[in-house]
């Protein structure tokens, strides 16, 4: 693989890798959250107005921010079938077709979530609820989120791309688990 491509690819999983390791940090808000919701609400029968949606808030940052570094562990959602069923060459080519359309999806999708965001921000967005937190914070992830997923789709692309072994069960970095 050239070196350069080698840094991108370093630079760019570590990020998201660290982006990953800081949102799971998320989870010691949520947990507690959900716990007192749960608690309040069957125990003493006093349901909070704010603790659900403010554990969904700082469950979207979570799940959107650890998609990108998913996408490197290849922990999404994949066709086992299909890659167990074909040769070495067959999944490369699958995937070498696979991470375009992953970044033309998070290029489409970036299209129409940087306005979204911008709107809620000059607007001040909020819940509309009866606690009514901002939610214009929350919705800035989407665009942040997008461009972390289409540069560790390009850059796990590059890597197909420039190193034959990539998919190979040998491979330092990744092999298909079986």
């Amino acid at each position: 693989m050239p070196i350069p491509v080698k840094i991108l690819y370093e630079a760019v999983t570590a990020l998201n890798r660290s982006i990953f390791l800081m949102a799971s940090l998320l989870m010691f808000v949520i947990v507690p959250v959900m716990l007192f919701a749960v608690v309040s609400r069957y125990v003493f029968n006093s349901p909070s107005s704010w603790a659900m949606e403010l554990a969904t808030l700082v469950f979207g940052p979570y799940f959107l921010l650890a998609g990108p570094h998913l996408l490197h562990e290849r922990g999404h959602v994949s066709l086992d079938l299909v890659q167990h069923a074909v040769g070495p060459k067959v999944r490369r080519i699958l995937e070498i077709i696979n991470y375009p359309i992953i970044i033309a999806f998070c290029v489409i999708l970036l299209f129409y979530a940087v306005p979204f965001a911008r709107q809620a921000l000059e607007y001040g967005e909020t819940s509309y609820s009866s606690w009514n937190p901002p939610i214009w914070p929350i919705k800035l992830f989407v665009p942040l989120a997008l461009v972390l997923l289409g540069l560790q789709a390009t850059v796990e692309w590059l890597r197909l791309i420039f190193d034959p072994c990539a998919l190979t069960e040998d491979h330092p970095d990744h092999g298909i688990a079986s």
